[in-house]
């Protein structure tokens, strides 16, 4: 696997954002927690993770009521280590209610490319049905030609 490390240039962060996107949209808790440190530390709204076990498990949580999830994320600015980032998701709840989740993700990662320390702050919105903007095939990578998250709303 080739594993992109800091230092981060253009090129490689908006891989490495790209990456992450695939991986979260695959909805696979293990995938998703070996982007991370072993000792990662997490801010995820309210709640505070610490390790790769914490968040696998917080992330088979979430996809148990996040339903049919799809995710865009945006480079939005980097520097050596670190990587600030965009991101909007959809999903449904168990009553069949959309959401639209608009978010910003502070990275930091460790030698060896891994993230060491994630900070998201992430508000939901009630969306219907016909307001859905994601709409590829899921779970899955979205698609080259999805233009991804609009500039505004």
């Amino acid at each position: 696997m080739n594993v992109i490390r800091p230092p981060f240039t253009l090129e490689t962060a908006s891989a490495k954002v790209r990456a992450a996107e695939d991986a979260w949209n695959s909805r696979d808790p293990h995938r998703v927690s070996l982007a991370y440190s072993e000792d990662s530390a997490w801010r995820n709204r309210d709640r505070f993770l610490h390790g790769r076990d914490e968040i696998r498990r917080f992330l088979a949580s979430k996809w148990e009521m996040e339903l049919d999830y799809r995710l865009a994320k945006s480079l939005w600015c980097f520097a050596d280590d670190r990587i600030a980032v965009r991101f909007q998701y959809e999903y449904r709840n168990a009553d069949g209610q959309w959401f639209r989740a608009y978010g910003n993700e502070f990275w930091q990662f460790d030698a060896d490319g891994l993230m060491k320390r994630r900070e998201a702050s992430i508000n939901d919105v009630m969306i219907s049905e016909q307001d859905r903007r994601f709409r590829w095939t899921a779970p899955g990578p979205r698609p080259a030609d999805h233009p991804g998250i609009p500039d505004l709303r």
